[in-house]
C-alpha cells in the first residue's frame, strides 16, 4: 500500500490524474478503466478529461466499467451513478457507448445483469485501474459491511448510512434499498487500485481502513492485501493519520 497526501482537493487530483496517466502509459495494451462516481474522484475525472484534451490523446480504444449502480436508476435518472460519470468524464471526453459496460439498474433481470459486466470485464481481458471512493461506513463500491470478499459482480443490500448519504445526490427524497456492484474480487483482480478520498468527514473512518483490522466489516480495508492499492489524500482526510 501507498499512500500519498496532498495539502488540497485540486492537488490530490492533479496527482492521482497525473499517476493515471503514467499507469496508462505503461500499458502494453489500451487500458480498461473501472470508474466510481462520487463526490471524492469528480476532480481527478475533471483533471483527466483537461489533460487528455489538452494532449490530443487518443482514447479511442479505452475502456471503461462502472463500479455500482442505484438499482432500479440507470443513466436517465438524474442523481444515478452512470448521470453523475457521464457529466463528469463519459461526456467530457467523449467515450463511445460500445466502450461503456455500465450496470443498468432498470434491467429486467439484475442478476443477468451482473453477468453481463463480467463478460464485459472478461472481454477486454481484466480491469487494468479500478478508481474507487469510500463509503462513511467503509464500504468500497456497494459493497456493504460484512459482504464477502469472494463475491463478484452482485445485487447488494444497502445499509442504513448508505441510504442517508445517497439522498444527497437526489434533489427530493428517493427511496433507496439496493445496488448493482462490482464485488471485492473484482477489485482484487484489477491490476491497479486507487482510492481517492477528500474531506475532513471521512477522516475517521479513512483512519481505521488504513490502520485497524483487515476484516469484511470494513470492506475498502480488503484493498490493503492487493499487490498495487494507491491511496490518494487530501489533507483534511488524512488528519487523524499517524505520522510516519
Amino acid at each position: 500500500m501507498k499512500i500519498i497526501i496532498e495539502q488540497s482537493y485540486q492537488d490530490m487530483s492533479k496527482k492521482a490524474a497525473n499517476d493515471v496517466l503514467k499507469m496508462v502509459d505503461g500499458l502494453k495494451k489500451k487500458p480498461v478503466l473501472c470508474t466510481a462516481s462520487g463526490d471524492s474522484p469528480a476532480g481527478l475525472y475533471e483533471e483527466l478529461a483537461r489533460r487528455i484534451s489538452g494532449e490530443n490523446r487518443d482514447i479511442a480504444g479505452w475502456q471503461f466499467v462502472g463500479l455500482d449502480e442505484w438499482l432500479h436508476m440507470n443513466g436517465n435518472d438524474e442523481g444515478s451513478c452512470r448521470f453523475h460519470l457521464n457529466n463528469q468524464l463519459f461526456r467530457p471526453l467523449k467515450v463511445k457507448e460500445e466502450n461503456i459496460g455500465f450496470f443498468d439498474g432498470r434491467a429486467k433481470d439484475p442478476e443477468v445483469e451482473c453477468e453481463r459486466i463480467e463478460q464485459f470485464i472478461k472481454a477486454h481481458q481484466g480491469i487494468d485501474i479500478a478508481i474507487v471512493g469510500l463509503g462513511m461506513n467503509g464500504h468500497i463500491g456497494m459493497n456493504e459491511p460484512g459482504t464477502s470478499h469472494y463475491l463478484h459482480s452482485h445485487v447488494s443490500d444497502l445499509a442504513e448510512q448508505t441510504i442517508q448519504t445517497g439522498q444527497k445526490y437526489f434533489k427530493e427524497a428517493t427511496p433507496l434499498s439496493k445496488g448493482l456492484t462490482l464485488g471485492i474480487a473484482n477489485l482484487m483482480e484489477a491490476r491497479q487500485v486507487i482510492l481517492v478520498v477528500s474531506g475532513s468527514k471521512k477522516g475517521a473512518i479513512v483512519k481505521q481502513v488504513l490502520e485497524g483490522k483487515i476484516s469484511e466489516e470494513l470492506p475498502a480495508s480488503l484493498m490493503r492485501n492487493h499487490k498495487h492499492f494507491t491511496v490518494y489524500l487530501d489533507a483534511a482526510a488524512a488528519r487523524y493519520l499517524q505520522a510516519e
